[in-house]
């Protein structure tokens, strides 16, 4: 099992109890329920219409070239769609009260190229249970090649982070369907984390086997063995939809968790978080653009980090309005509330903080 920092339960409590019966009051004045209603229909009907409607054109009718990439960027932009607004609430069992369809819609994952399990464990298990805290939070690893965090080791690659991070960024979506899942894997079964969500790892490993040839025989062997496309075009194709998937995931991820202004642990070297759960997540965690309606409505609310990391069994379609509590609340308890006017402001601080990470003198812990 995994070894990890402690929070520290007494910490900021007035705080935590005040919000959650603030916002559990909301939800029982206005008689809603936590999770999805009509709205993540819709919303669902769009996603895997805009993934696998260019697919059927594609299928049925033999595109020119230029047609055939300009549905692969569709697709790209569905797989965004399908993995921010849909597969996201399903795999945290807040887009449906029932639990079949989260199940059902959380494997969508699994349609368009990753793996439910890998995601649940690395997600909701070590990124939610550790943000921001080095060793712990899969979000901070890049292989070396990229420095999220003030904690990790400068080596001299880093130095132009700030310039190729984004082209890296591209492959986010690509690495899925190689090994990144099969390594994860073999890596939870050591840590001990695959036994916690009542699967055998045989069963999970087949699961990604299978899944992983059903979504290489669909994207890529049909349109050439049998749609009549060349495999250039195929590949090219298949590219260009996880480069776009790949760049618009990052782009909304990225900036919630790595701003300088952000506090970063390292596990190794602290034992005890001198917060409780909820002020660690505020003190790691930045919205932005609130006020973009159609960005909150594409990006399934992730614009509001802050609510969705303190309350992840509530769906997205709730935040805009709970985000008024949980900010007036943390002010009134003096913590940080965090959150950027604009999507492009965002984007450039996370920018700015990649370059600042860029340099060896940026080091030690700041929280």
């Amino acid at each position: 099992m995994i070894a990890a920092p402690k929070f520290n339960r007494k910490a900021n409590q007035e705080f935590a109890r005040a919000l959650r019966q603030r916002v559990n009051q909301y939800f029982e004045d206005n008689n809603k329920k936590r999770t999805g209603d009509y709205r993540m229909a819709i919303k669902a009907i769009v996603m895997f219409s805009l993934y696998f409607g260019p697919y059927v054109l594609m299928a049925t009718i033999h595109l020119p070239p230029a047609l055939y990439l300009l549905c692969s960027t569709l697709m790209g932009i569905g797989v965004a769609g399908i993995g921010l607004a849909i597969m996201h609430d399903a795999n945290h069992g807040s887009l449906s009260s029932k639990r079949w369809l989260n199940s059902a819609l959380g494997y969508s994952l699994n349609l368009i190229g990753g793996n439910a399990l890998s995601w649940k464990i690395q997600h909701n298990v070590l990124h939610h249970s550790f943000t921001n805290i080095r060793g712990l939070d899969e979000d901070l690893e890049a292989g070396n090649i990229l420095r999220f965090t003030p904690d990790e080791p400068w080596k001299k690659r880093h130095r132009n982070q700030h310039i190729y991070a984004w082209f890296l960024y591209s492959f986010m979506t690509f690495s899925w369907v190689l090994l990144k899942d099969f390594v994860r894997l073999k890596k939870y079964q050591d840590r001990g984390l695959i036994q916690g969500q009542g699967v055998s790892y045989f069963g999970a490993f087949m699961t990604i086997l299978v899944s992983k040839v059903f979504y290489i025989a669909y994207m890529l062997v049909l349109p050439i063995a049998v749609f009549g496309y060349s495999w250039p075009l195929v590949l090219g194709g298949f590219l260009i939809m996880h480069a776009i998937g790949g760049l618009m995931l990052a782009a909304i991820f990225q900036p919630a968790h790595i701003l300088d202004e952000h506090e970063f642990v390292d596990s190794d070297e602290v034992k005890e978080i001198q917060d409780c759960y909820e002020s660690h997540q505020l003190k790691t965690t930045s919205n932005f653009a609130p006020r973009n309606r159609i960005l909150t409505w594409f990006v399934g609310g992730l614009n509001y980090q802050v609510e969705h990391h303190i309350f992840p069994s509530i769906c997205h379609v709730h935040y805009p309005a709970i985000s008024k509590i949980v900010r007036e609340t943390a002010e009134e308890y003096n913590l940080p509330y965090r959150s950027i006017e604009t999507f492009g402001g965002a984007i450039s601080l996370h920018q700015r903080m990649l370059k600042k990470l860029s340099y060896p003198e940026t080091t030690g812990v700041a929280a």
